[in-house]
């Protein structure tokens, strides 16, 4: 897929161009400052795959840990206690 590269300040200028290219075009846009990468724009539907992607990863190491009477683990009772610290 082609990959849009677009320096802050210009993106800043033509930011609703932007999210038309990326939302409906599909276009993804990876937006720098002083030469390096900072952001990127994406298309909803990217993201969204990004997340099952990590949803997935979540939930198979979730799985492993439980499986495993070995493996520790804190249950979710003692580490909501923890939070509340």
């Amino acid at each position: 897929m082609d990959v849009k590269t677009v320096n802050s300040a210009d993106a800043r200028k033509s930011f609703s161009n932007l999210l038309n290219e990326s939302g409906f075009g599909g276009r993804r846009i990876i937006v720098t400052r002083k030469g390096k990468a900072v952001a990127a724009v994406v298309p909803i539907e990217d993201l969204e795959a990004i997340q099952a992607m990590e949803d997935q990863k979540d939930s198979t190491e979730a799985n492993r840990i439980l499986s495993d009477p070995k493996s520790e683990y804190i249950p979710w009772e003692q580490a909501k206690k923890e939070l509340v610290k």
